[in-house]
């Protein structure tokens, strides 16, 4: 792999990250005869086995693959994934199976890309982003769909007040549960004998840019203590003109916490700006 190749494969995947968030933004509550509807007992009594599905662990840590497929051109790295609940979401990505070439750190402040062998990095606090600030959308819209459970943008975590929100429709072979406001829809599948989401669905409508769209699949659910998480996440984000596939398989899931949560940048790399990111991204 050339060197400059991770750069842009981490890159393009914290270019998805924040399309992920921006295809969720200005999230509200839904009219009063939708809360109605939804505060029926069975349609909470639902959400309430959704929700249960949540992991009971504080870290999930395991090896994964990484493929990303950006219009046709392919690339596959190894790595880890290490998640600390309500604390930080980690992608290290390797190349050749042991050279670590990058990592991607989301946490509650801010989000870091680093390029280890190109030796650069960015770093973006989540109010430097002008739809993440005005959106009121946060570190936890992120954790949700990595972790496989319903969110609510702006919050941090879901309570009973909270899942009035939603709409749920339980007529087909699938619970469909959503939320819908102005220019944003987006929606969850959950299995009905389990209660697993499957599926995450957004979009986000715009007249002057085009309709920007993420699809969320997850397979491949394993046994964490007495729950299940899925080890098959595939990813897939369209924009105008340009279309982003990843697929992550975590390979050996587990609760390990003896890591260091928090990433420090030495003086031997040098810091990138959010201009040159885009400028790189224009290039593709």
């Amino acid at each position: 792999m050339k060197k400059t190749g991770f750069l842009k494969i981490a890159l393009m995947a914290f270019a998805m990250a924040l399309v992920s968030c921006k295809t969720q933004t200005s999230v509200q509550r839904p009219t009063s005869g939708k809360t109605t509807e939804q505060s029926s007992n069975a349609q909470l009594q639902t959400l309430h086995k959704v929700t249960d599905n949540a992991q009971y662990a504080k870290c999930i840590t395991s090896k994964i693959r990484f493929k990303i497929n950006l219009d046709g051109k392919e690339f596959s790295l190894g790595g880890n994934l290490k998640m600390k609940r309500d604390d930080v979401i980690r992608l290290q990505l390797t190349a050749m199976g042991f050279i670590e070439a990058g990592r991607m750190e989301f946490t509650k402040d801010y989000v870091l890309v680093m390029d280890r062998l190109n030796k650069q990095y960015i770093k973006v606090n989540y109010d430097q982003v002008d739809f993440l600030r005005q959106s009121g959308l946060n570190f936890y819209s992120l954790q949700a769909l990595f972790w496989n459970e319903l969110f609510l943008p702006g919050t941090s975590h879901l309570t009973d007040e909270s899942l009035k929100n939603f709409t749920v429709d339980l007529a087909g072979n699938a619970t469909d549960i959503s939320l819908a406001k102005g220019r944003l829809k987006y929606n969850w599948q959950a299995d009905k004998a389990s209660n697993l989401i499957r599926r995450f669905d957004g979009s986000y409508a715009d007249k002057a840019t085009g309709t920007v769209k993420i699809d969320w699949a997850y397979g491949t659910f394993k046994p964490m203590g007495s729950k299940k998480f899925p080890c098959q996440n595939t990813i897939t984000v369209t924009l105008p003109g340009k279309s982003i596939a990843v697929d992550l398989q975590l390979n050996s899931p587990n609760n390990d916490s003896d890591w260091e949560t928090r990433t420090e940048v030495t003086s031997k790399y040098r810091q990138v700006t959010l201009d040159e990111i885009i400028k790189k991204l224009s290039a593709f």
